[in-house]
């Protein structure tokens, strides 16, 4: 049984890679039209620029996992953010007051919960050896 489940878990890390080899490609990709669409119009705005932050913490995200094979809850909450930034500063027009609350709060908590993240892995770090005393 053993040599099948390496067989499965080399196959699935395979997947995996090829997945993130895929969405890094994307991500080149988007950058690369978000670029020409910039050169096109001759004009860079704002939210042209968070778009493209979102595509490096992607890069960024897919680095990371290739590198140490974990990824931080910190960088989803960071793109997240940034996102819900870009959001605010599209359509801030077209929200209403509560809309406009609701996203800012939405912000404020994610930048809150990546404190309390960081805080935690600060105050309990996980064992260097990163095995579990319980295998």
């Amino acid at each position: 049984m053993r040599p099948i489940n390496n067989l499965i878990k080399t196959a699935l890390e395979w997947m995996q890679d090829i997945g993130l080899v895929i969405i890094a490609i994307a991500s080149i990709f988007a950058i690369g039209t978000e670029v020409l669409s910039m050169i096109s119009l001759q004009k860079v705005a704002l939210a042209d620029l968070l778009l493209m932050f979102i595509y490096l913490e992607v890069l960024a995200m897919v680095s990371m996992y290739l590198e140490s094979g974990k990824m931080p809850i910190r960088i989803p909450l960071y793109i997240a953010i940034v996102a819900l930034a870009r959001y605010l500063i599209l359509d801030m027009k077209s929200m209403d007051a509560w809309q406009l609350v609701g996203v800012s709060a939405s912000a404020f908590l994610m930048a809150v919960t990546v404190l309390v993240i960081r805080y935690g892995h600060l105050k309990f770090p996980y064992e260097s050896d990163g095995k579990d005393k319980n295998s």
